[in-house]
């Protein structure tokens, strides 16, 4: 996990990429990359929150990541090489425990219970253009993590998936 503190020196839309580097995954036998970047707003004045950040794949928002209100739908459109990339899957997580800075660790016990484990990582699909739309159910951090999208398909000589990432929270009415 990561964690920094940030001093921004104006209103408007901050948008924060990572670019981690790739690592093997035994599970998938394969190196994998999540690209990701999430946008954070300063005093509600809206800026590029809609624009490309550039990455090598990304998930550009079609709706105000940061001005979500549970029950509200997300859309977003899958971008490798500043392209659409149609039909892609799409796998869904909600943040469901508390997450302990201090620990650097996620709490054991969750806000709530899955009937099963399709609803701990829900899996959508881009439409030919690249872009796709889910409902938001509960406030809260969603992460959307496009499988496979990156440009590059091998790394080391092996199997490499790049996926692009976006984390967006809703919040509650009151």
């Amino acid at each position: 996990a990561y964690e920094a503190s940030v001093k921004v020196r104006s209103m408007g839309d901050h948008v924060f990429c990572f670019v981690p580097g790739p690592y093997y995954d035994k599970g998938e036998e394969a190196w994998m990359q999540q690209i990701t970047k999430t946008i954070v707003n300063v005093g509600g004045i809206p800026g590029n929150w809609a624009e490309p950040a550039g990455l090598e794949t990304e998930i550009v928002p079609l709706d105000k990541p940061y001005a979500l209100w549970t029950g509200n739908v997300f859309r977003g459109v899958v971008l490798s090489k500043g392209k659409p990339v149609p039909n892609c899957d799409i796998e869904v997580e909600y943040i469901n425990h508390d997450v302990l800075m201090d620990k650097n660790a996620f709490a054991r016990s969750n806000y709530f219970e899955a009937p099963q484990d399709a609803f701990v990582t829900m899996t959508i699909k881009a439409n030919a253009n690249g872009e796709f739309s889910f409902g938001i159910p509960v406030a809260g951090w969603w992460g959307f993590a496009a499988l496979g999208v990156g440009p590059e398909k091998v790394h080391k000589g092996e199997k490499f998936n790049a996926d692009a990432v976006i984390w967006i929270k809703a919040v509650d009415m009151k």
